[in-house]
């Protein structure tokens, strides 16, 4: 996992995921980390209203994903699985 010990990428997105979180909720959903890949792809699940949210792709994207770019620059890629 790059120069970064697996506890520290963990911290990292744990910590995006926290930040973000109170939005999600304030809409109605949330998101659940699935895993982190030894290549820096994570996965995460929408629940909630996200999860049939047609806006979903957009939060992933633009919301989640960033979010953990800002803690983790070496982010592979954010899956939703």
């Amino acid at each position: 996992m790059a120069s970064l010990s697996k506890k520290q990428v963990l911290e990292k997105v744990t910590h995006a995921l926290e930040s973000i979180r109170p939005y999600l909720i304030s809409d109605g959903g949330d998101v659940e980390l699935i895993e982190i890949t030894e290549d820096l792809v994570v996965k995460v699940k929408l629940v909630g209203a996200c999860a049939g949210c047609p806006f979903s792709m957009q939060t992933l994207k633009a919301g989640i994903e960033q979010t953990i770019r800002n803690e983790l620059p070496e982010l592979k890629e954010l899956v939703s699985v």
